[in-house]
């Protein structure tokens, strides 16, 4: 029987999703093994193979794909545990990457943080000067070569890196997105020193007008393909020797996978990986319950992530922003903050309850784990509000100490703030369902979208034990939590849904609309480009779509807009179609009477899409339906929970999921406990087990 699976390297947990295509879908849960984290990921195979009572070689031997998503290389950049990197720029050009464009001090800022400019700051430059050098060429605007490249002057430069112990060189030249013949050269000059040396380019990672975002997406690029290729390579090896057929594919950023001996030249499109995966595993549940508009949330054990999906496709960025420094590279818009189940609480200067960004992380851990951890976190507080069974997580095999939890909350949250154990644990509780509640609020609204509009989807480790609070005043119709086979492993069933996705750029500024010639022109090229890039998959594909957008912006301004075109011919007519497209989406954002055509448009960057079906069915089987709404068939025990700082404890029913069935009812206040997570129902909120075996929740108001 063939299998998909579906892993998501966390930095707590380690997710795994197996679907065999006909119904049956298993999940399991690790802890994820930094910095090995393969080991992590082969004992997440070995517990799929274990649910399907199988061996793992032969269960292996009958996978078609195995979809991966790492948190390996945002957290490279992040920390700054990069390769030590060279940078070759045309002369007179290598400062870009210093100067950043004017806007190195807000990029990636709040708008607080943008108007306090006493205390802006650049940030730590991505290489030192020394490393970045400078070879004589000169390419034009239209591509024309000005000034030939001087080929003695690369060689003595690459040599000069390879002498300084670099593990890569980015190369990134003036114009070489219109013309990438003098940066090819100068890859195969500086393979004739050292063959084996990591080199990217900027024409091929992102192939963008606007030099510092190009110059700073190919440097990062290069900081993390070397350790991306030596953490896929190995893990390969071992899968292929261990019975696997199918490929190893690599979650994007963009929601869609690429095959493992490719991702390490594309390590930037990776950044976003897991990210995705759970917006991807809620586009795929939406088709099954029919909803066109959804948020996902996502509470890990590090952070919390929320996605849009709209009339049925997830909501893309043209590029992301890390460490303050741009990337070029087409992305889901996920917004994180460092707000999950393993962040951790502290009492500041001030006297203000902080939650995150800092994690516990796997190891040490929240305190309850007893795994060295002294610092309460999120799950602490979830512990000794009863919230969670002392029985511990992954069906008992996780044990939690109510001991260690308290101690840790009173000596740095309850002790400084004068309060009692159970008043700093409701706390902790409630500042994390205001700080999701708050970055919900933003992440839809500021996109110019009504929150009413959409349904929640929450997932994640700690995701169901708060969505109910923060989606409490977002004014949702429903959320629904997606349980059945696939709980708090949603994400990694997201990366088993997905398909190949790959995409290609070119930039060419120009006042628009275009002839319709130079539209279908440039979209041929990228369609080729797409073509060649999928055949180097060396991958079956079922079916293959193409998506065509223009990044458009108003003469004079500095950001544009993505537009997606519609499916059909280009003709004359396409360019002023495609110009009121562009005025809708910008009065949606910015308000009605926003737009003024008579300023001009200007096209910046083409862009084709492709995504490659691998026709593997991963759907969430139906389940038992019940005999009536009554769930008291499936009650566990009763225990004293706290789910309101007004109220206090209260003792609550407590629910078996595996015992709950299709048309079960539950009326807050009442927990239901699942293998690898915990779904809160407070009072006033129903919840109805739906087909799938998801919990949707409603709140009594909205009835």
């Amino acid at each position: 029987m063939p299998y998909a699976l579906g892993i998501d390297v966390g930095g707590t947990f380690t997710d795994a999703v197996a679907s065999d295509g006909a119904g049956r879908i298993v999940s399991a849960k690790t802890p994820t093994t930094p910095p090995q984290r393969e080991v992590g990921v082969m004992r997440a195979i070995e517990e799929l193979a274990a649910e399907l009572s199988i061996e793992v070689g032969e269960m292996l031997a009958q996978t078609d794909f195995i979809a991966h998503g790492t948190t390996a290389s945002i957290n490279a950049l992040v920390q700054g545990t990069v390769a030590d990197v060279g940078l070759i720029a045309t002369k007179g050009h290598r400062d870009s990457i210093y100067i950043m464009n004017a806007e190195g001090r807000t990029l990636g800022r709040s708008a607080d943080e943008v108007q306090d400019t006493l205390r802006q700051r650049k940030p730590a430059p991505l290489i030192p000067k020394y490393r970045a050098l400078e070879v004589t060429e000169r390419v034009d605007h239209a591509g024309r070569v000005l000034v030939p490249l001087d080929e003695d002057e690369v060689r003595r430069v690459a040599r000069a890196l390879v002498e300084q112990g670099v593990e890569a060189i980015a190369v990134c030249l003036l114009w070489s997105f219109k013309n990438g013949d003098h940066e090819r050269r100068v890859r195969e000059l500086i393979h004739e020193i050292d063959p084996d040396l990591y080199v990217t380019l900027s024409c091929e990672v992102s192939p963008r007008i606007r030099e510092f975002s190009r110059t700073s997406t190919t440097i990062m690029n290069a900081q993390i393909g070397p350790r991306l290729r030596t953490y896929l390579t190995p893990l390969q090896r071992q899968l292929e020797e261990g019975g696997l057929k199918g490929p190893l594919l690599v979650m994007q950023s963009e929601g869609g996978t690429i095959t493992a001996d490719r991702a390490p030249e594309h390590a930037i499109t990776t950044v976003g990986s897991v990210l995705s995966g759970g917006v991807i595993g809620g586009q795929r549940l939406a088709r099954q319950l029919g909803h066109r508009n959804v948020i996902t949330t996502d509470v890990g054990g590090t952070t919390f992530l929320a996605g849009l999906i709209v009339d049925g496709e997830p909501v893309m960025a043209p590029g992301s922003i890390v460490n303050q420094f741009p990337i070029n590279a087409a992305t889901i818009r996920v917004h994180t903050i460092g707000s999950g189940g393993g962040a951790l609480a502290s009492v500041d200067a001030g006297g203000n309850l902080r939650l995150g960004p800092q994690s516990a992380e796997a190891v040490p851990g929240p305190a309850c784990y007893a795994g060295g951890g002294t610092r309460p976190t999120n799950t602490d507080a979830n512990l000794v509000l009863g919230i969670l069974s002392e029985r511990g997580l992954l069906g008992g095999r996780k044990p939690l100490s109510t001991e260690l939890a308290r101690a840790a909350i009173r000596e740095h949250v309850a002790e400084p703030l004068g309060l009692t154990v159970e008043e700093a644990a409701i706390a902790i509780h409630e500042v994390q369902n205001a700080q999701a509640g708050d970055l919900l609020r933003r992440a839809v609204v500021q996109a110019g979208y009504d929150p009413r509009d959409f349904v929640a989807y929450a997932f994640g480790g700690a995701g169901p034990a708060h969505c109910a609070g923060y989606c409490q005043d977002l004014g949702v119709a429903e959320v629904v939590v997606p349980l059945g086979p696939v709980a708090s492993a949603f994400s990694a069933y997201g990366l088993a849904a997905s398909d190949v996705a790959l995409s290609a750029e070119l930039s060419d500024p120009s006042s628009f609309p275009v002839g319709h010639d130079v539209l279908a022109a440039h979209f041929d090229r990228l369609e080729t480009d797409l073509q060649r890039a999928l055949d180097r998959q060396k991958v079956k594909f079922h079916d293959v779509t193409l998506q065509r957008e223009i990044d458009l912006r108003y003469s004079m301004q500095v950001n544009e807009l993505a537009v997606t075109l519609p499916d059909t011919e280009i003709t004359e007519a396409s360019g002023d179609e495609i110009v009121e497209r562009f005025e809708e989406q910008y009065e949606r954002i910015n308000g009605s009477g926003a737009g003024f055509r008579e300023a001009g448009v200007q096209a910046i960057t083409y862009r084709m899409r492709a995504k490659a079906g691998l026709g593997f069915p991963v759907v969430l089987p139906d389940i038992p339906e019940a005999d009536g709404p009554d769930p008291s068939a499936a009650l566990l025990e009763e225990r004293s929970v706290c789910l309101d700082s007004q109220i206090g404890y209260v003792p609550t029913p407590v629910y078996d999921y595996s015992r709950l069935r299709a048309g079960h009812e539950l009326v807050g206040p009442a927990v239901v406990d699942v293998p690898t997570t915990v779904v809160v129902v407070p009072d006033g909120v129903t919840g109805r087990v739906d087909r799938l075996g998801n919990l949707v929740l409603r709140y009594q108001r909205d009835q």
